[in-house]
């Protein structure tokens, strides 16, 4: 390379290198040999026919550096390779670079999109014949079933003569499962007639006879789990508590409905039947008393071999008082309930995440110091909840031509549907309680059912009256105004 002025830029210095070259000679090229100041390269291309082309020469110094790196946007395909000793490039092979894939023949496109959407309608079309043959045969041996069912309870028994019979001749703790199974296969839903956070209650029939059936939520299952414990516990039923029938589980495959079967109370809860219906000094007494016959038997542990657990409500509420043809009470809805086992000093909660009502949840429950492991702090509880039960009931009892409007408890202070902490604040915090009409005090009756409900909702429970004690006393004022019940 000459050596001349240094300030001389590299691409006007002299040519220094010589190359070989093939279908790139310049015009002053001899023997296949030319001259740069750059780069020798070899390249290999493919025309527009699809010729490959092997060529190699001189580059400038120019624009050497971008020209020998191949560019990806090139709309042909080539490999160039660069090198910078004399006849360098005479070694060098580049290689043609992968061919792009071609896009899809657009018939071949439309054969493969045509084959894909058939084989989805096949299988969709084969899975909807398998779950309606599964359907039909389910279906049929359903009906087959039934059929045989019918045989196995023989025509013209009633759910009374059944009940009976499993009560004499059984363990006393319900009808036993295959009967109970026979008799929810056999039920027809006539309409809905309730409608709750657990499920539905749908009005039934059974050979004739007018049954209640609680379709209970799949996510309530535990709920549903413990209510059929507890009704079928020996010597659990009760004329005051709710009759229970029958339990089961019926899966379809895609879903499971849990029944439970009771008797069926034509004018409905207490809380609908004290919206519409004002009662006199009798009925009064005869509701209060009956609720309180209920919930005695629930909370007595009898003992024996075949004896019945102390049971808690956790729940107790006018929509879960159940108003009989005879206008007296029956307890429902126990999927919260607690049973005290006596022999090794347990309670048994239930597994159940829902909570009571919180309108009618005691001081002690609000205020969380309610003592989870002692049987008689739910049962003081209950007590509780009974009170706020008599003043919904003695509000709608007539007393010199005069009767409050049905509310529920603490109407005027909470919002319908109050939180814990309205709750907390109005019964733990300003200790107050539901507020009585001034006519109470004038009348005999009431003045009796306001110091009994008095003493039920007293903030201590040690405070609060036994349901025997209640009972007893409700007992004389049944028998001072001479009702049957």
């Amino acid at each position: 390379m000459p050596r001349g002025d240094s300030t001389v830029a590299p691409e006007d210095a002299a040519r220094f290198l010589s190359c070989y070259c093939s279908g790139h000679c310049p015009d002053d090229a001899k023997n296949n040999t030319c001259e740069t100041n750059g780069q020798c390269f070899a390249i290999i291309e493919e025309d527009e026919n699809g010729d490959v082309i092997l060529s190699s020469g001189c580059m400038k110094y120019e624009g050497s550096h971008f020209q020998c790196k191949d560019s990806q946007f090139a709309q042909t395909r080539r490999t160039i390779e660069c090198c910078q000793f004399d006849f360098c490039n005479r070694d060098l092979k580049p290689e043609l670079p992968p061919r792009d894939t071609e896009p899809p023949d657009p018939h071949w496109l439309a054969f493969f999109i045509s084959v894909t959407v058939c084989f989805c309608t096949l299988i969709c079309v084969t899975v909807i014949c398998y779950y309606r043959y599964k359907w039909q045969t389910e279906r049929q041996r359903y009906h087959r079933d039934l059929e045989q069912d019918e045989a196995f309870i023989p025509t013209g028994e009633s759910l009374k003569d059944l009940i009976n019979q499993s009560q004499t001749s059984g363990s006393g703790s319900g009808l036993p499962l295959l009967v109970q199974r026979t008799i929810a296969k056999q039920i027809q839903t006539v309409r809905l007639i309730g409608k709750g956070r657990y499920g539905e209650v749908w009005l039934g029939r059974w050979r004739g006879e007018k049954v209640a059936v609680k379709v209970f939520f799949t996510r309530e299952e535990a709920s549903w789990f413990r209510e059929t414990e507890i009704y079928q516990t020996v010597l659990m039923r009760h004329e005051n508590i709710l009759g229970f029938i029958a339990a089961d589980i019926n899966g379809t495959g895609a879903s499971t409905q849990l029944y439970l079967i009771t008797d069926y109370h034509e004018n409905g809860s207490l809380y609908d039947y004290l919206k519409f219906t004002t009662l006199d000094t009798q009925a009064l007494l005869k509701l209060a008393y009956s609720a309180a016959c209920g919930l005695c038997h629930l909370h007595t542990e009898i003992y024996g071999t075949q004896g019945k657990p102390a049971i808690a409500h956790r729940d107790l509420k006018s929509k879960n008082i159940l108003i009989k043809k005879n206008g007296t009470c029956c307890i429902a809805d126990l999927g919260l309930a607690v049973k005290f086992n006596s022999d090794t000093n347990e309670v048994d909660i239930p597994l159940s995440t829902r909570m009571g009502t919180r309108r009618y949840m005691a001081p002690e429950v609000l205020d969380e110091t309610l003592n989870k492991n002692h049987f008689q702090a739910y049962i003081m509880a209950d007590i509780y909840s009974y009170g706020l039960v008599i003043w919904e009931m003695a509000r709608r009892c007539v007393t010199g031509g005069i009767v409050e409007d049905y509310q529920l408890p603490y109407y005027e202070m909470v919002p319908s549907d109050p939180s814990y902490a309205d709750m907390l604040e109005v019964v733990c915090v300003k200790g107050l309680r539901p507020t009585v009409s001034n006519r109470w005090n004038s009348d005999e009756c009431l003045r009796a059912m306001l110091k009994l409900m008095s003493e039920c909702w007293a903030h201590n429970p040690a405070s609060r009256l036994t349901i025997l004690r209640v009972k007893k006393t409700l007992a004389k004022m049944v028998e001072s105004q001479d009702i049957k019940i």
